[in-house]
Protein backbone atom coordinates (compact mmCIF):
# COMPACT_ATOMS: atom_id res chain seq x y z
CA UNK A 1 0.00 0.00 0.00
CA UNK A 2 1.71 3.39 -1.04
CA UNK A 3 1.61 6.30 1.03
CA UNK A 4 -1.43 8.01 -1.03
CA UNK A 5 -3.34 5.28 -0.62
CA UNK A 6 -2.93 5.03 3.42
CA UNK A 7 -3.09 8.56 3.80
CA UNK A 8 -6.38 8.57 2.05
CA UNK A 9 -7.76 5.81 3.98
CA UNK A 10 -6.81 7.12 7.62
CA UNK A 11 -8.86 10.36 6.28
CA UNK A 12 -11.75 8.31 5.83
CA UNK A 13 -11.36 6.63 8.94
CA UNK A 14 -11.03 9.92 10.80
CA UNK A 15 -13.90 11.51 12.37
CA UNK A 16 -15.57 14.31 10.39
CA UNK A 17 -14.82 18.11 11.70
CA UNK A 18 -18.56 19.05 12.83
CA UNK A 19 -18.54 16.32 15.30
CA UNK A 20 -16.35 17.62 17.84
CA UNK A 21 -18.48 20.88 18.04
CA UNK A 22 -21.40 19.29 17.81
CA UNK A 23 -20.41 16.79 21.00
CA UNK A 24 -19.09 19.51 22.71
CA UNK A 25 -22.99 22.05 21.81
CA UNK A 26 -24.40 18.65 23.21
CA UNK A 27 -22.64 18.36 26.22
CA UNK A 28 -23.36 22.44 26.81
CA UNK A 29 -26.73 21.78 26.27
CA UNK A 30 -27.35 19.47 29.00
CA UNK A 31 -25.13 21.07 30.85
CA UNK A 32 -27.78 24.21 30.61
CA UNK A 33 -30.74 22.35 30.95
CA UNK A 34 -29.44 20.78 34.28
CA UNK A 35 -28.40 23.84 35.68
CA UNK A 36 -31.38 25.66 34.58
CA UNK A 37 -33.41 22.65 36.50
CA UNK A 38 -30.99 23.06 39.39
CA UNK A 39 -31.74 27.20 39.68
CA UNK A 40 -35.90 26.79 39.17
CA UNK A 41 -35.87 24.10 41.81
CA UNK A 42 -34.21 26.22 44.38
CA UNK A 43 -35.18 29.75 44.00
CA UNK A 44 -39.16 28.54 42.58
CA UNK A 45 -40.53 29.95 46.03
CA UNK A 46 -38.92 33.66 45.43
CA UNK A 47 -40.01 33.45 42.41
CA UNK A 48 -43.55 33.01 43.27
CA UNK A 49 -43.00 35.70 45.58
CA UNK A 50 -41.28 38.06 43.06
CA UNK A 51 -44.53 37.38 40.80
CA UNK A 52 -47.15 37.80 43.54
CA UNK A 53 -45.33 41.33 44.23
CA UNK A 54 -45.32 42.08 40.80
CA UNK A 55 -49.17 41.23 40.69
CA UNK A 56 -49.56 43.22 43.88
CA UNK A 57 -47.87 46.25 42.16
CA UNK A 58 -50.11 46.30 39.04
CA UNK A 59 -53.03 46.02 41.16
CA UNK A 60 -52.28 49.32 42.84
CA UNK A 61 -50.42 51.31 39.98
CA UNK A 62 -54.26 52.75 39.05
CA UNK A 63 -54.17 54.61 42.36
CA UNK A 64 -50.71 55.35 42.30
CA UNK A 65 -51.07 57.00 38.48
CA UNK A 66 -54.01 59.08 39.49
CA UNK A 67 -52.61 60.33 42.61
CA UNK A 68 -49.50 60.87 40.30
CA UNK A 69 -51.00 62.78 37.64
CA UNK A 70 -52.46 65.24 40.60
CA UNK A 71 -48.79 66.48 41.10
CA UNK A 72 -47.93 63.71 44.10
CA UNK A 73 -44.24 62.56 43.51
CA UNK A 74 -44.78 58.57 42.57
CA UNK A 75 -42.94 57.29 45.58
CA UNK A 76 -45.38 59.24 47.78
CA UNK A 77 -47.77 58.11 46.02
CA UNK A 78 -47.06 54.19 46.70
CA UNK A 79 -46.25 54.82 50.01
CA UNK A 80 -50.09 56.24 50.67
CA UNK A 81 -51.61 54.05 49.05
CA UNK A 82 -49.51 50.55 50.83
CA UNK A 83 -50.04 52.05 54.07
CA UNK A 84 -53.86 52.58 53.33
CA UNK A 85 -54.14 49.02 52.42
CA UNK A 86 -52.45 47.83 55.54
CA UNK A 87 -54.56 50.14 57.94
CA UNK A 88 -57.35 48.81 56.29
CA UNK A 89 -56.10 45.28 57.07
CA UNK A 90 -55.40 46.49 60.63
CA UNK A 91 -58.78 48.01 61.02
CA UNK A 92 -60.78 45.40 60.17
CA UNK A 93 -58.91 43.10 62.39
CA UNK A 94 -59.54 45.58 65.22
CA UNK A 95 -63.05 45.84 64.86
CA UNK A 96 -64.02 41.79 63.89
CA UNK A 97 -60.41 40.39 64.93
CA UNK A 98 -61.70 38.94 68.27
CA UNK A 99 -64.66 38.01 66.94
CA UNK A 100 -63.20 36.43 63.50
CA UNK A 101 -60.87 34.36 66.18
CA UNK A 102 -63.51 33.15 68.23
CA UNK A 103 -65.72 32.03 65.96
CA UNK A 104 -63.21 30.55 63.72
CA UNK A 105 -62.15 28.63 67.05
CA UNK A 106 -65.65 27.52 68.04
CA UNK A 107 -65.96 26.53 64.65
CA UNK A 108 -63.41 24.28 64.12
CA UNK A 109 -64.07 22.78 66.79
CA UNK A 110 -67.71 21.87 66.08
CA UNK A 111 -66.99 21.12 62.55
CA UNK A 112 -66.39 17.38 62.52
CA UNK A 113 -69.80 16.91 64.70
CA UNK A 114 -71.50 18.52 62.05
CA UNK A 115 -70.12 16.84 59.44
CA UNK A 116 -71.30 13.66 61.59
CA UNK A 117 -74.92 14.83 62.15
CA UNK A 118 -75.38 16.07 58.63
CA UNK A 119 -74.25 12.43 57.39
CA UNK A 120 -76.18 10.69 59.93
CA UNK A 121 -79.32 12.79 58.77
CA UNK A 122 -78.72 12.44 55.04
CA UNK A 123 -78.97 8.44 55.80
CA UNK A 124 -81.72 8.58 57.64
CA UNK A 125 -83.60 10.73 55.19
CA UNK A 126 -82.66 9.21 51.85
CA UNK A 127 -81.67 5.56 53.10
CA UNK A 128 -78.03 5.84 52.12
CA UNK A 129 -75.16 4.56 53.63
CA UNK A 130 -72.60 7.20 53.83
CA UNK A 131 -69.52 6.45 56.34
CA UNK A 132 -69.43 8.71 59.17
CA UNK A 133 -65.66 8.40 59.51
CA UNK A 134 -65.96 8.83 63.93
CA UNK A 135 -62.29 7.61 64.14
CA UNK A 136 -61.22 10.08 62.19
CA UNK A 137 -63.32 13.32 63.14
CA UNK A 138 -63.35 12.38 66.55
CA UNK A 139 -61.35 14.92 68.21
CA UNK A 140 -61.04 14.00 72.23
CA UNK A 141 -59.09 15.59 75.00
CA UNK A 142 -56.72 12.85 74.38
CA UNK A 143 -56.45 13.27 71.07
CA UNK A 144 -55.40 16.61 71.80
CA UNK A 145 -52.84 16.27 74.22
CA UNK A 146 -51.51 13.49 72.12
CA UNK A 147 -51.27 16.41 69.61
CA UNK A 148 -49.75 18.73 71.93
CA UNK A 149 -46.88 16.23 73.32
CA UNK A 150 -46.02 15.55 69.74
CA UNK A 151 -45.26 19.07 68.38
CA UNK A 152 -43.77 20.66 71.52
CA UNK A 153 -40.18 19.74 70.84
CA UNK A 154 -40.84 21.53 67.59
CA UNK A 155 -41.97 25.08 69.35
CA UNK A 156 -38.60 26.55 68.07
CA UNK A 157 -39.63 25.43 64.69
CA UNK A 158 -42.77 26.74 64.54
CA UNK A 159 -40.74 30.13 66.17
CA UNK A 160 -38.69 30.22 62.85
CA UNK A 161 -41.18 29.24 60.19
CA UNK A 162 -43.30 32.37 61.49
CA UNK A 163 -40.30 34.29 61.89
CA UNK A 164 -39.52 33.51 58.21
CA UNK A 165 -43.05 34.00 57.07
CA UNK A 166 -42.58 37.93 58.74
CA UNK A 167 -39.52 37.87 56.76
CA UNK A 168 -41.11 36.84 53.22
CA UNK A 169 -44.14 39.09 53.56
CA UNK A 170 -41.75 42.44 54.60
CA UNK A 171 -39.30 41.54 51.68
CA UNK A 172 -42.80 41.15 48.94
CA UNK A 173 -44.24 44.72 50.35
CA UNK A 174 -40.53 45.65 49.58
CA UNK A 175 -40.27 44.89 46.45
CA UNK A 176 -44.19 45.85 45.65
CA UNK A 177 -42.92 49.33 46.69
CA UNK A 178 -39.93 49.63 44.51
CA UNK A 179 -41.74 48.08 41.28
CA UNK A 180 -44.69 50.48 42.02
CA UNK A 181 -42.67 53.58 42.24
CA UNK A 182 -40.11 52.58 39.93
CA UNK A 183 -42.30 50.83 37.44
CA UNK A 184 -42.42 53.72 34.20
CA UNK A 185 -38.51 54.18 34.96
CA UNK A 186 -38.01 50.08 35.17
CA UNK A 187 -40.18 50.34 32.36
CA UNK A 188 -37.97 52.65 30.46
CA UNK A 189 -34.86 50.70 30.93
CA UNK A 190 -35.62 47.26 29.56
CA UNK A 191 -36.99 49.12 26.81
CA UNK A 192 -33.46 51.07 26.03
CA UNK A 193 -32.07 47.37 25.65
CA UNK A 194 -34.03 46.40 22.53
CA UNK A 195 -34.47 48.19 18.86
CA UNK A 196 -37.30 50.63 18.21
CA UNK A 197 -39.87 48.28 16.72
CA UNK A 198 -38.81 45.86 19.91
CA UNK A 199 -39.50 48.93 22.07
CA UNK A 200 -43.17 49.07 20.76
CA UNK A 201 -44.00 45.54 21.30
CA UNK A 202 -42.98 45.50 24.67
CA UNK A 203 -44.99 48.44 25.41
CA UNK A 204 -47.70 47.08 24.43
CA UNK A 205 -46.99 43.88 26.18
CA UNK A 206 -46.41 45.63 29.62
CA UNK A 207 -50.00 47.82 29.10
CA UNK A 208 -51.90 44.77 27.98
CA UNK A 209 -50.14 42.95 31.30
CA UNK A 210 -50.78 45.54 33.51
CA UNK A 211 -54.67 46.10 32.19
CA UNK A 212 -55.43 42.74 32.23
CA UNK A 213 -53.81 41.07 35.51
CA UNK A 214 -54.40 43.92 37.28
CA UNK A 215 -57.55 44.22 36.37
CA UNK A 216 -58.68 40.50 36.93
CA UNK A 217 -57.38 40.66 40.61
CA UNK A 218 -59.16 43.84 41.15
CA UNK A 219 -62.36 42.40 39.91
CA UNK A 220 -62.10 39.44 41.89
CA UNK A 221 -61.24 41.09 44.89
CA UNK A 222 -64.63 43.22 44.67
CA UNK A 223 -66.81 40.53 43.74
CA UNK A 224 -65.64 38.75 47.01
CA UNK A 225 -65.89 41.43 48.98
CA UNK A 226 -69.54 41.79 47.35
CA UNK A 227 -70.72 37.89 48.35
CA UNK A 228 -68.45 37.78 51.79
CA UNK A 229 -70.61 40.63 53.07
CA UNK A 230 -74.14 39.61 50.94
CA UNK A 231 -73.22 35.53 52.77
CA UNK A 232 -72.92 37.47 56.06
CA UNK A 233 -76.06 39.33 55.96
CA UNK A 234 -78.43 36.66 54.97
CA UNK A 235 -76.55 34.66 57.53
CA UNK A 236 -76.84 36.51 60.27
CA UNK A 237 -81.09 36.98 59.43
CA UNK A 238 -81.46 32.93 59.14
CA UNK A 239 -79.71 32.37 62.51
CA UNK A 240 -76.45 30.30 61.16
CA UNK A 241 -73.63 30.45 63.92
CA UNK A 242 -70.18 31.78 62.96
CA UNK A 243 -70.99 33.98 60.24
CA UNK A 244 -67.68 36.03 59.90
CA UNK A 245 -65.46 33.32 58.95
CA UNK A 246 -68.39 31.62 56.92
CA UNK A 247 -69.09 34.53 54.96
CA UNK A 248 -65.05 35.15 54.56
CA UNK A 249 -65.09 31.49 53.48
CA UNK A 250 -67.43 31.98 50.98
CA UNK A 251 -66.18 35.13 49.24
CA UNK A 252 -62.83 34.53 48.81
CA UNK A 253 -62.94 30.74 47.65
CA UNK A 254 -66.14 31.39 45.43
CA UNK A 255 -64.04 33.85 43.47
CA UNK A 256 -60.68 32.38 43.27
CA UNK A 257 -61.10 28.66 43.40
CA UNK A 258 -61.98 28.33 39.68
CA UNK A 259 -64.81 25.83 38.73
CA UNK A 260 -65.48 24.25 42.12
CA UNK A 261 -65.22 27.40 44.12
CA UNK A 262 -68.91 28.31 43.82
CA UNK A 263 -69.98 24.47 45.56
CA UNK A 264 -66.75 24.36 47.72
CA UNK A 265 -67.65 27.65 49.33
CA UNK A 266 -71.53 27.11 49.95
CA UNK A 267 -71.15 23.81 50.63
CA UNK A 268 -69.17 24.56 54.40
CA UNK A 269 -72.27 27.49 55.40
CA UNK A 270 -74.76 24.95 54.39
CA UNK A 271 -73.94 21.99 56.79
CA UNK A 272 -72.89 24.22 60.09
CA UNK A 273 -76.61 26.04 58.95
CA UNK A 274 -77.97 22.08 58.50
CA UNK A 275 -76.58 21.23 61.98
CA UNK A 276 -79.16 22.95 64.25
CA UNK A 277 -82.10 22.86 61.56
CA UNK A 278 -81.72 20.77 58.30
CA UNK A 279 -84.04 23.36 56.76
CA UNK A 280 -81.96 26.13 57.19
CA UNK A 281 -79.11 24.41 55.36
CA UNK A 282 -81.69 24.61 52.46
CA UNK A 283 -81.90 28.23 53.08
CA UNK A 284 -78.40 28.67 52.48
CA UNK A 285 -78.10 26.38 49.28
CA UNK A 286 -81.21 28.25 47.76
CA UNK A 287 -79.56 31.85 48.53
CA UNK A 288 -76.23 30.46 47.28
CA UNK A 289 -77.75 29.32 44.23
CA UNK A 290 -79.95 32.59 43.79
CA UNK A 291 -76.61 34.74 43.94
CA UNK A 292 -74.88 32.90 41.76
CA UNK A 293 -77.39 33.90 39.05
CA UNK A 294 -77.01 37.50 40.41
CA UNK A 295 -73.32 37.81 40.09
CA UNK A 296 -73.19 35.83 36.59
CA UNK A 297 -75.90 38.05 34.87
CA UNK A 298 -75.44 41.36 36.54
CA UNK A 299 -72.68 41.67 38.89
CA UNK A 300 -70.13 40.37 37.10
CA UNK A 301 -70.33 41.28 33.30
CA UNK A 302 -70.46 44.83 34.96
CA UNK A 303 -67.53 44.28 37.55
CA UNK A 304 -65.53 42.70 34.72
CA UNK A 305 -66.12 44.32 31.86
CA UNK A 306 -62.95 45.33 31.71
CA UNK A 307 -60.26 41.90 31.97
CA UNK A 308 -61.06 39.02 29.80
CA UNK A 309 -62.90 35.94 30.04
CA UNK A 310 -61.64 32.77 30.80
CA UNK A 311 -62.80 29.25 30.09
CA UNK A 312 -63.78 27.17 33.46
CA UNK A 313 -61.68 24.10 32.19
CA UNK A 314 -58.43 26.89 31.13
CA UNK A 315 -58.77 28.57 34.59
CA UNK A 316 -58.89 25.24 36.50
CA UNK A 317 -55.71 23.51 34.77
CA UNK A 318 -53.94 26.58 35.57
CA UNK A 319 -54.73 26.02 39.14
CA UNK A 320 -53.36 22.63 38.82
CA UNK A 321 -50.44 23.48 36.83
CA UNK A 322 -49.35 26.40 38.92
CA UNK A 323 -49.74 24.07 42.30
CA UNK A 324 -47.51 21.70 40.80
CA UNK A 325 -44.99 24.46 39.83
CA UNK A 326 -44.87 27.13 42.81
CA UNK A 327 -47.16 25.43 45.18
CA UNK A 328 -49.87 27.53 47.02
CA UNK A 329 -48.07 30.46 45.60
CA UNK A 330 -48.81 29.36 41.98
CA UNK A 331 -52.06 28.26 42.25
CA UNK A 332 -52.70 31.88 43.37
CA UNK A 333 -51.41 33.15 40.82
CA UNK A 334 -51.99 31.36 37.61
CA UNK A 335 -55.38 32.53 36.25
CA UNK A 336 -54.01 35.73 35.71
CA UNK A 337 -50.81 34.55 34.22
CA UNK A 338 -53.80 33.08 31.46
CA UNK A 339 -55.34 36.35 31.37
CA UNK A 340 -52.33 37.76 30.80
CA UNK A 341 -51.07 35.17 28.15
CA UNK A 342 -54.43 34.94 26.54
CA UNK A 343 -54.78 38.64 26.21
CA UNK A 344 -51.48 38.61 24.32
CA UNK A 345 -52.61 36.23 22.33
CA UNK A 346 -55.13 37.89 21.15
CA UNK A 347 -53.38 41.40 20.77
CA UNK A 348 -51.02 40.15 18.70
CA UNK A 349 -52.47 36.78 17.34
CA UNK A 350 -54.17 36.49 13.68
CA UNK A 351 -57.57 35.40 12.71
CA UNK A 352 -58.71 34.06 9.40
CA UNK A 353 -61.50 33.67 8.41
CA UNK A 354 -63.33 30.09 8.18
CA UNK A 355 -63.67 27.62 4.99
CA UNK A 356 -67.35 27.07 4.47
CA UNK A 357 -67.34 23.58 5.34
CA UNK A 358 -66.38 24.73 8.88
CA UNK A 359 -69.26 27.79 9.28
CA UNK A 360 -72.03 27.23 11.72
CA UNK A 361 -74.49 26.01 9.94
CA UNK A 362 -77.19 28.78 9.11
CA UNK A 363 -81.05 28.58 8.98
CA UNK A 364 -82.61 28.05 5.58
CA UNK A 365 -85.01 30.70 4.75
CA UNK A 366 -88.37 28.70 4.57
CA UNK A 367 -90.36 30.10 1.80
CA UNK A 368 -94.01 32.25 3.05
CA UNK A 369 -97.15 30.12 3.35
CA UNK A 370 -99.45 30.45 0.29
CA UNK A 371 -102.11 32.66 0.60
CA UNK A 372 -105.11 30.16 1.03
Amino acid sequence: MTDDSAGAWQSRRSAPRWLRPAVLYVLLAVAVYQMSGWLFHSLKGFLGLLFLAWLFSITIEPVVDAMERFGMRRGAATGIVMFGLIGAVIGFLSLFGALLAEQLTELLATLPEAIRSVTQWANRTFDTDFATADNLLNVTPETVRELVERFTPGVLGVVTSLVGLVFQLLTMLLFVFYMSAQGPALRRTISSWFPSRQQRILSTVWEVSVEKAGGYVVSRLILAAVCAVATGIFLIIVGVPYWLPLALWTGVVSQFVPTLGTYLAIALPAIIAAVSEPMDGVWVVIFGTVYQQIENYVLHPRITASTVAIHPAMAFGSVIVGASLFGPIGALVSVPVVAVIQSLVETFGRRYELIPELREPTPIDEPPPDDA
